[in-house]
């Protein structure tokens, strides 16, 4: 019952952002056709027992506009639009309600699996609701055998296919101040899909407050951070690939500078980190570093290293079948 209540939540919110403005004549009749009413109309009663619901859930408000014909609309949308969790979830929940009430979708949506997510992401979680220091054995890419050790968990941010915990290590900050280093807390990065167990310590932590998870990313585009400056890069993007990141940007600090038949100048402020490396490479040829000059020399390093590799004979390579 509680699943069915919240999808009616995401369905009422999601059909909002779509129609902008709508009677509660029209909503009724959305819903007798949306497949979760079965048919059957929304009575006025548990409409406006939804709208307190949806702000409470959601701090999602859902105005009447009395002089405009008694009509429902999102108030500030935009407080939806720029949080990412709950716009990832209501679009996501209503996909989820399409499918449910109609199984002649459900082979003809296909989703991209996230492994690392189904067998530590719910632990993790309530170990964050409830600020329960936990103990995890991991094993890092490259280490020769895993660990266990203890971390507080601060947030979750899934990045190509793989979620990670950005947690504060106690043993680490608790050396640095031993030792007087400053900054004193210690904030690292782990792939949920490097962990082999997890327990829950019944230790309770306080949260720092000085610690901010925008100002934590700033500049990165990916997990890996750096105490770099942000700096500013400019791309040259070839041909229609400009189309391509205006309507999909490689970071959200993307503006465009210049654009002709041939070609478009991007401008972006960010640490150029190994993941932005990755991300450049991962265009192949649509796209070109112009400056800095030392982030295009790590660029044709990169290429240098690549064009070596497709110029060895195969039967040269290291590992062969």
């Amino acid at each position: 019952m509680a699943a069915n209540l919240f999808g009616r939540y995401v369905w009422l919110i999601d059909t909002l952002c779509r129609h902008k403005r709508l009677t509660f004549q029209e909503i009724n009749e959305l819903w007798q056709e949306s497949g979760l009413g079965y048919g059957e109309e929304l009575p006025l009663r548990t409409f406006h027992n939804h709208q307190k619901a949806i702000k409470d859930i959601f701090d999602v408000y859902i105005d009447c506009d009395r002089k405009d014909g008694y009509r429902y609309y999102i108030d500030e949308p935009e407080r939806l639009e720029g949080n990412n969790l709950r716009s990832w979830l209501v679009s996501s929940y209503a996909t989820l309600n399409q499918i449910q009430v109609d199984n002649k979708l459900e082979e003809r949506i296909i989703f991209e699996n996230i492994p690392s997510g189904q067998t530590w992401l719910t632990p993790i979680a309530e170990a964050m609701r409830r600020n329960h220091v936990l103990g995890i054995t991991y094993q890092g890419f490259g280490k020769p055998e895993p660990n266990t050790f203890e971390v507080e968990p601060y947030l979750l941010k899934v990045v190509k296919r793989r979620w990670y915990v950005v947690a504060r290590s106690p043993y680490y900050s608790d050396r640095n101040r031993d030792r007087g280093i400053d900054p004193g807390d210690v904030y690292r990065v782990y792939a949920l899909d490097r962990i082999s167990d997890i327990r829950d310590t019944e230790k309770v932590f306080k949260m720092k407050k000085d610690f901010d998870a925008g100002r934590y990313f700033e500049g990165c585009c990916g997990v890996i951070t750096s105490d770099e400056p942000v700096r500013r890069i400019v791309l040259l993007a070839y041909g229609g690939f400009a189309d391509y990141l205006r309507t999909l940007p490689l970071h959200e600090s993307q503006r465009e500078i210049k654009s002709d038949d041939e070609s478009t100048l991007f401008e972006y402020h960010l640490k150029p980190t190994f993941d932005f490396y990755q991300l450049i490479l991962a265009q192949g040829d649509q796209v070109e570093v112009l400056e800095p000059e030392s982030v295009r020399g790590e660029m044709r390093n990169f290429a240098r290293n690549m064009l070596s590799y497709y110029t060895r004979k195969v039967e040269d390579k290291a590992c062969r079948e």
